[in-house]
């Protein structure tokens, strides 16, 4: 990739890039080794930076990330500047004197697709990026909590469980001759005999005092699908901050999958997102999540029957004997599936203005739209749709048949718990009615804390569940 100067009429510091492939593998190779290394503290920047242009509702083309990252290194070489005249009058040298200010040539995210963090396409984050970006997130949450009342506090607790450690502790009868350390315990024979002066004779004289064992922790795998809203009101930011809450709900996410990931592997969590339908979302697709269009289709309404049907539906699939459905919504349901046209006319007499929604070959091709999102749509869920908005009201039907699909969840031993992101307690009294009834929880956050919660939550409920398994065991 070569630059060129094009002045921007509303930035004239901005230079525009043409991308061209290199020639070949020696040349791309010999201008890798010819470039500059970052600094660990701006390529910091720089990755928070691409994590929080990813997450925008509009994802940003490369071209358009190269002009936010090129004023990030224009500050820094700012700060350096005024660092230099500091320094000049005491004789140290900095990076800005010893010319290492690294972009002087090569377009900035060239330099990042060379080191493996970006790649020249519309989903322009690789899976290095992924995990670097989302372990910044993490970190950055985590460091949260720490201030805070709350903190990530690992248990220390041993005892009888089903993994295996490398640490050992004393043999005491009646437990599981399996776990013994057999080379430890031999060593422990060995030693008494030497301090006792005794010969040592094979088969060696081994007592129950001399035997060690393999201690164990109690792993209890959990299941958790948390189920995000994608309806068009997600979109709407926070008088709290500058994300949206469609944002802030990916960013927690992001940083939860990290934490699942480094801590938990054991345990598995899985994405929902939902409108009027749901699909199930990869991991390295929650960056390019995008609320559902109002006009183009009727998928933007709140269908939370959809998202407990298909998050039931990959639990019921998991060995996992504790099964979580988290849902992250700013609203109240505003649709539900019907069974038949029988269902049909009788809505219709009751309720005129009703409108309906049989998915057609527009939402069967959303994978297929240019802003990057990925989703596949769980048809089999129900064929026909009732839609009903009303403002912060329920529709009658649409509430029952939504607490009716919760009911079958909880019989089927899989709790849930919702998260309401958004500014308005109003809506916050059909989530607790609907909650009374599957004895599961609610919470009434603003967008900024979500991620906070969302792991704090988890944490906790990973605590309570390996507690409450041991005192059963």
């Amino acid at each position: 990739m070569v630059p060129f100067n094009n002045k921007s009429n509303t930035d004239p510091d901005i230079k525009k890039f043409v991308y061209f492939g290199a020639e070949n593998d020696d040349d791309k190779h010999k201008k890798l080794l010819e470039q500059p290394k970052i600094p660990n503290e701006l390529l910091d920047k720089m990755l928070k930076v691409i994590g929080r242009e990813i997450l925008r509702e509009k994802t940003p083309t490369i071209q358009e990330l190269e002009q936010s990252l090129q004023l990030i290194s224009q500050q820094k070489h700012l700060e350096q500047s005024v660092t230099t005249h500091y320094k000049e009058t005491r004789g140290q040298q900095t990076d800005v004197e010893r010319g290492k200010i690294p972009f002087s040539g090569t377009p900035i995210v060239t330099q990042l697709m060379q080191k493996g963090y970006l790649k020249d396409s519309k989903r322009w984050l690789t899976s290095k990026g992924f995990m670097s970006i989302g372990g910044k997130i993490l970190g950055d949450v985590m460091g949260a909590l720490k201030k805070g009342d709350l903190g990530f506090h690992e248990t220390t607790s041993l005892g009888r469980g089903t993994v295996v450690l490398d640490t050992t502790r004393n043999y005491e009868r009646g437990d599981d001759i399996r776990l013994v350390n057999v080379p430890k315990s031999l060593l422990n024979t060995v030693q008494r005999l030497a301090k006792k002066n005794s010969q040592l004779k094979i088969p060696l004289d081994v007592e129950v005092d001399d035997l060690e064992q393999h201690e164990t922790i109690q792993d209890v795998r959990v299941a958790v699908v948390y189920c995000i809203d994608l309806s068009s009101t997600m979109r709407y930011s926070s008088m709290f901050g500058d994300m949206s809450r469609i944002e802030a709900a990916k960013r927690a996410l992001w940083g939860l999958f990290l934490l699942n990931q480094r801590f938990f592997p054991s345990d598995s969590i899985s994405i929902v997102g939902f409108g009027a339908l749901a699909s199930k979302v990869a991991p390295t697709d929650i960056p390019y999540l995008k609320t559902f269009e109002p006009g183009s289709d009727f998928l933007h309404y709140t269908n939370y029957q959809s998202a407990f049907r298909l998050a039931s539906k990959i639990l019921q699939k998991d060995g996992a004997l504790n099964r979580r459905i988290v849902l992250i919504t700013d609203g109240h349901p505003s649709a539900c599936f019907i069974d038949d046209r029988k269902e049909q006319d009788k809505i219709l007499s009751e309720r005129p203005y009703s409108h309906f929604y049989m998915p057609g070959d527009e939402a069967r091709d959303i994978s297929k739209n240019e802003d990057g999102q990925q989703l596949k749509l769980e048809f089999t869920a129900g064929q026909l749709v009732y839609l009903c908005y009303r403002y912060k009201h329920v529709d009658q039907y649409i509430g029952e048949r939504t607490i009716l699909e919760a009911k079958k969840c909880h019989v089927m031993g899989i709790e849930i718990d919702t998260v309401m992101i958004s500014e308005e307690d109003s809506l916050l009294s059909y989530v607790n009615e609907m909650e009374r009834y599957v004895k599961g929880r609610s919470y009434y956050i603003n967008p900024t804390t979500i991620d906070k919660v969302l792991l704090t939550d988890y944490l906790r409920n990973k605590k309570i569940t390996i507690g409450s398994r041991s005192m059963v065991r």
